[in-house]
């Protein structure tokens, strides 16, 4: 199933949805599709992925997910997906929509996927409100995220590049934020956590440092 060209629901970025395009395929040979693979193994049953791009993740399904609600806003990427969700191993749907209003009715799905999409959320709160109400109980979150650098000198320099360039160049991203603390704040509770660095084979930049992991409803 495709999604229509455009709906109300679209954010327009499309120098850096151009580029990012072409830059991903660069990351995937760096370690990216290793990391993907990392980030959706063992999922089941129905998920949806949340800022789903030009659709790269969607070759590392495991075939025990019966189905992927893909959700991108962006028109470009989205078209991208949809050419990704034609050769995938697992059914995938690909929708318009934004993290902060998922197009799904309440617990309807087993886990819910965020892969480099929270740096560039306008209202993180939001979303974590939506992953909640869509998720099943007992269901799982999946992330892989950009960070806060572990360092004081590289978050300096984050906080800099955040202020002035970085975000108008990156499609809204902004490297200096905590997506463990904002998962971890929505009332998930962190089971599984690596923090790493990506590309680890080039110098260091402002969107180096990543956190991969799972996290469930935290029970009272």
């Amino acid at each position: 199933m495709t999604a229509a060209n455009s709906s109300p629901s679209d954010l327009r970025h499309p120098l850096f949805s151009w580029i990012y395009a072409r830059m991903s395929r660069r990351m995937e040979a760096e370690g990216m599709s290793g990391l993907r693979s990392e980030l959706l193994a063992g999922l089941s049953g129905r998920v949806v992925e949340l800022g789903a791009g030009n659709g790269l993740n969607f070759a590392h399904y495991p075939r025990t997910v019966s189905e992927v609600v893909a959700v991108e806003p962006e028109p470009y990427l989205r078209t991208h997906a949809e050419g990704a969700a034609a050769t995938a191993p697992v059914p995938v749907t690909v929708t318009p929509g934004r993290a902060e209003q998922v197009p799904l009715a309440d617990d309807s799905v087993d886990a819910v996927v965020l892969c480099l999409v929270m740096c560039s959320l306008p209202d993180r709160a939001a979303a974590m409100a939506e992953v909640r109400r869509v998720l099943r109980p007992n269901g799982s979150l999946r992330f892989l995220e950009h960070t806060i650098a572990p360092t004081p000198g590289l978050r300096a320099v984050q906080k800099i590049v955040d202020a002035t360039f970085w975000p108008r160049i990156a499609g809204g991203c902004h490297t200096a934020t905590d997506p463990v603390g904002t998962i971890s704040t929505a009332g998930f509770e962190v089971t599984e956590l690596r923090r790493l660095r990506f590309p680890d084979i080039r110098f260091t930049q402002p969107s180096t440092p990543h956190v991969l992991g799972t996290a469930q409803l935290a029970t009272a």
